[in-house]
């Protein structure tokens, strides 16, 4: 299976998954979540002091609403329209549905203080293209944060970059075909970050209460200096909704 093959099956797969994804979110299906990773990608979020936030994947706007009531300006950007229109109905941000193929080209002109990536990054070049982008979404001093399936976890064997099956084993009822999704090692994450001329600042590994492992991997990068100059007439988010 051809990388563009499964990059787009990975789509296929959240359209024809959205309204169930959105229930198992909205009833609190996934423990790991419940219990672990929501609160530690809104607390790596808020540690940043950010005053606009672009969550990128933003799904059915979960994060967008806790940070919107932290006072954050958010706007939030999926490729999938079913769970842009569920985010607008439940509001807390402003949502588009935006592919990361078009914000890789520059379809987005807003920056951000935070660009949040939560569990959203699943492909292979087409997350290549995007990290690329990020600088460009930045306000000057602000950073990227991603937070994935920590690699050491993932169960993968061998323990090399590739794609993987994926499962919706823990989401709850009403799944159909899963998502494939590329799997990363933690050096190949690490790589991935610097080659987009981002600079890694801190990786966090929230701790499952229950097994003791980490539940996920967050990774904290920051432009480089010089990077994304060229783009200092791009707008902010907050300048943007005040034209």
């Amino acid at each position: 299976m051809g990388d563009g093959t499964s990059e787009a099956l990975i789509l296929d797969a959240w359209h024809a998954n959205a309204q169930a994804w959105e229930s198992a979110v909205r009833e609190g299906r996934i423990e790991s979540r419940r219990l672990v990773t929501d609160q530690a990608i809104v607390d790596t979020v808020l540690s940043q002091s950010p005053c606009t936030v672009i969550d990128v994947g933003c799904g059915e706007g979960w994060l967008a609403r806790a940070l919107t009531a932290q006072g954050i300006d958010v706007l939030g950007v999926d490729a999938i329209p079913s769970l842009v229109e569920a985010a607008r109905a439940k509001g807390g941000g402003e949502f588009r549905v935006v592919s990361y193929e078009d914000m890789a080209t520059g379809a987005l002109t807003e920056r951000a203080d935070v660009v949040v990536c939560n569990f959203s990054l699943l492909g292979g070049a087409s997350v290549d293209a995007l990290l690329a982008a990020v600088p460009s979404l930045l306000e000057p001093g602000g950073v990227l944060a991603i937070q994935t399936l920590h690699p050491l976890m993932a169960g993968v064997e061998p323990y090399v970059d590739g794609w993987r099956e994926g499962s919706w084993v823990g989401c709850g009822e009403g799944f159909s075909q899963p998502a494939p999704w590329y799997f990363r090692t933690l050096g190949s994450w690490v790589t991935a970050i610097q080659m987009a001329g981002l600079t890694l600042l801190a990786i966090k590994e929230p701790i499952h209460p229950h097994t003791g492992r980490p539940a996920s991997a967050i990774f904290v990068a920051g432009a480089r200096q010089g990077n994304g100059d060229e783009q200092t007439s791009r707008r902010s988010v907050s300048r943007h909704r005040t034209e």
